[in-house]
C-alpha cells in the first residue's frame, strides 16, 4: 500500500471527527458526537467517556498460515468501544456527549504532538471474526485525567445515564462514577476486554449496569470475590439455559456487589439479562426523556409492537428479594465482520433507554441493532433502517424466554 493511499483513507478518518476548542486545557479538546456529525452541546444528553480508536482491520481472503504473509484486505476503520457506542446512539437519534483523547501521530486526527492516537491492530478470521488483536491505547490512560473529565461535571450531572468504558484508568473511572453518584446518575460500565474488567472492583459501588461477554464476567466475578473460583467456559457445550445454570454463580456475584443489572453478551447465542428487580418492568434513568425525530418514531413504534405487560405475569414478585433471568435470542444474519456487534448492542440499547423504553424493550433494539453491525463493513452501520430495526425489535423481544426466576428468600 503506497504512501498517498495511506493518507487518503486516514484524511477520511479525519472528516469523520471535529475539534472544537477548549481554553480551560491546552492540550485537549472535547469531543461531542451526535447525528450525522454533530450538533451543539447543549443538545447532548447521555454521556459517554472513553476510547476513540483508530481501528486496522486485517481481513484474510484464505485460512491464514503462520510465520508467513497471507492475501487479504486491510482497511481503517472507526473504532473504540465508547465511540463506536456513541456513534451507534447518534445514528439512532441520541445526542451522546462523548469526553476522549485523540493525538497528531499518523491518523493525523489532533494537532498536538504529545498526544499518540490510540491504534488497535485487529487480526480477522475468514469469517470476520476476531482471532487476534494488539491495543495501543495508552494515551486514553493518560490524558483523560480525573482533572480533566471533573471540567465536564454539568454535563455527567445532568445526564440520563453515564457510560464509562474500562480503557479509562481506575483514578479517571473512580472521578467519573463518584460524579455520577453525587446526582443519582445511573452507570453503565463496559468491560472492554478480559484483563480491563477487572477494574471494576474500585468503582463497583458506583455501577448500575454491566454488560460483559462471558470471559469477562468469570474475570470480573474473580476480582470482586478476590478468589479464583470461576473457570472461563466452552459455549459450544451449552444451550441458552445450561450456560445460564453454569454462569448463574458469577453472575451472582456481580448482583450481590449492588449491580442492579447484568447485559451478558453471548455472541451469536444472544443475551442474558439477569437482575434482582423485576425485569419486565424495569428502567434505567429518570424514564421518558423529550425525543424528537428518529429516536421518538423508534420509541413510539418499539412501545406499540414490544408490550410491556408481555412479560408481567411470568415475572410478578412474590415478595421478598427476587432473581429473574431473561434469554433474548440473536437474530439471523449475513455476517460481513463482528467487531462492531457488541459495541451497537450497547448503543442501540442505552440509546433506548435514553429515549425512555424498560429494559427490556430496550435490549431488544439492542440486538437489532447489533444485526445490522454484523451486515456491515464498519464497526457502526453507515446508518438504521427504523423500520428494519423495529421490526427485528418485536421479533427478539417475542421469542424472548424467561428461564429464571425465584425468590431468593
Amino acid at each position: 500500500m503506497d504512501s498517498s493511499s495511506v493518507h487518503e483513507r486516514l484524511n477520511a478518518v479525519f472528516r469523520h471527527l471535529l475539534q472544537q476548542p477548549c481554553e480551560a486545557n491546552p492540550v485537549l479538546h472535547k469531543v461531542l458526537l451526535t447525528s450525522r456529525h454533530l450538533q451543539k452541546q447543549e443538545a447532548a444528553e447521555p454521556v459517554i467517556i472513553g476510547g476513540m480508536v483508530l481501528d486496522i482491520h486485517a481481513t484474510p481472503s484464505i485460512p491464514a498460515n503462520p510465520r508467513t504473509t497471507t492475501p487479504g484486505k486491510v482497511n481503517y476503520v472507526l473504532g473504540g468501544v465508547a465511540r463506536n457506542v456513541a456513534e451507534c446512539m447518534s445514528k439512532l437519534g441520541a445526542k451522546p456527549y462523548m469526553i476522549s483523547a485523540l493525538g497528531l501521530d499518523m491518523a493525523g486526527i489532533r494537532r498536538q504532538k504529545d498526544i499518540n492516537t490510540a491504534v488497535v491492530s485487529n487480526i480477522l478470521d475468514v469469517n470476520g471474526e476476531l482471532a487476534a488483536a494488539v491495543a495501543s491505547v495508552e494515551s486514553i490512560e493518560k490524558f483523560l485525567t480525573p482533572d480533566w473529565i471533573r471540567q465536564f461535571i454539568r454535563h455527567i450531572s445532568s445526564a440520563p445515564v453515564l457510560m464509562v468504558d474500562a480503557n479509562l484508568s481506575p483514578p479517571a473511572l473512580a472521578a467519573s462514577c463518584k460524579i455520577a453518584a453525587e446526582c443519582n446518575i445511573p452507570v453503565w460500565f463496559e468491560p472492554v476486554s478480559v484483563t480491563k474488567s477487572r477494574r471494576i472492583t474500585s468503582v463497583v459501588k458506583y455501577i448500575s449496569v454491566v454488560s460483559p461477554n462471558e470471559d469477562e464476567l468469570v474475570a470480573m466475578a474473580n476480582a470482586l470475590s478476590g478468589e479464583n473460583m470461576f473457570r472461563p467456559i466452552d459455549r459450544n457445550k451449552h444451550l441458552a439455559e445450561s450456560l445460564f445454570q453454569t454462569l448463574k454463580p458469577a453472575i451472582l456475584v456481580l448482583l450481590e456487589k449492588g449491580i442492579r443489572l447484568v447485559v451478558l453478551t453471548l455472541g451469536s447465542d444472544g443475551v442474558l439479562l439477569c437482575s434482582k428487580e423485576l425485569l419486565s418492568s424495569m428502567r434505567i434513568g429518570p424514564g421518558k426523556t423529550k425525543t424528537y425525530g428518529f429516536i421518538r418514531d423508534l420509541y413510539e413504534t418499539v412501545t406499540s409492537r414490544c408490550h410491556s405487560s408481555r412479560y408481567s405475569g411470568a415475572t410478578e414478585p412474590a415478595g421478598g428479594s427476587q432473581f429473574f433471568a431473561v434469554h433474548f435470542p440473536a437474530l439471523p444474519a449475513s455476517v460481513v465482520r463482528l467487531t462492531g456487534a457488541g459495541d451497537c448492542l450497547v448503543g442501540g440499547t442505552l440509546a433506548s433507554i435514553s429515549a425512555g423504553l424498560d429494559v427490556m424493550q430496550s435490549v431488544a433494539v439492542g440486538i437489532a441493532a447489533a444485526k445490522a453491525a454484523v451486515e456491515a463493513e464498519t464497526n457502526v452501520p453507515s446508518q438504521f433502517n427504523l423500520t428494519a430495526i423495529a421490526d427485528d425489535a418485536k421479533t427478539v423481544y417475542a421469542a424472548a424466554n424467561v428461564l429464571f426466576y425465584q425468590s431468593m428468600l
